[in-house]
């Protein structure tokens, strides 16, 4: 992976905690001309990026994971910030959730829970910060996402947060059979039809995320 954070604290920190959990990490730096390089010299698995980079600290880093989406669809990107924005998050998410992440710098701490979010974005999966998808979740929900129950919209966040159905299933305390049912009646009422090669996963978290987060 590649590591993009200009604390040059955090990032050696982080770096040291990723190499223990078996990460190999192919290069830290610290801007984006440096982090743009090394994503196009290693073509890693995954680049992790702090939103705010220099040399404004706004949206430097993110701009540069959209970037890295754009011209190398292959490589994950997690981005991590100090605080949520979810019109950040929409940014990011705008070309697809395969492959995404955005967490906030506190889980970080969180040793195996940063690295399983590393894991599945390097995988093609999602993760998002739980808090990201409670903010999308108290703003204005629209047509398809009003149809939802309760529980099929607690199922659908902890899609979005990047859970399995089993994971789901434990965290909801119901059976897996349960969870698969809500997430058929997710697909049905968001329209998302069976087919060979769409990820309706994906395609539902996305609509999700368009809707609630107007």
């Amino acid at each position: 992976m590649v590591l993009a954070e200009d604390s040059v604290v955090l990032r050696d920190g982080m770096a040291e905690l990723l190499a223990a959990r078996g990460c190999e990490v192919v290069a830290a730096v610290g801007a984006v001309p440096e982090l743009l390089a090394a994503v196009a010299g290693h073509r890693p698995d995954v680049a992790v990026v702090d939103i705010r980079m220099p040399p404004t600290h706004t949206d430097e880093g993110i701009r540069a994971a959209v970037g890295i989406r754009e011209t190398a669809p292959e490589v994950g990107v997690l981005v991590f910030s100090q605080h949520i924005e979810t019109a950040w998050a929409a940014r990011l998410l705008a070309g697809g959730a395969a492959g995404v992440g955005y967490l906030l710098k506190e889980r970080v701490a969180r040793t195996a829970e940063f690295v399983d979010a590393l894991r599945r974005v390097a995988a093609g999966g999602t993760a998002l910060d739980p808090e990201v998808v409670t903010l999308l979740m108290r703003g204005e929900r629209r047509s398809r996402v009003d149809t939802l129950t309760r529980r099929e919209r607690e199922v659908l966040e902890l899609m979005a947060q990047g859970h399995s159905n089993r994971s789901i299933a434990a965290l909801l305390v119901v059976s897996e059979r349960a969870v698969e049912k809500h997430v058929a009646a997710v697909f049905a009422k968001f329209g998302l039809l069976a087919t060979h090669t769409d990820n309706r996963r994906v395609k539902a978290v996305l609509a999700y995320l368009a809707e609630s987060g107007r």
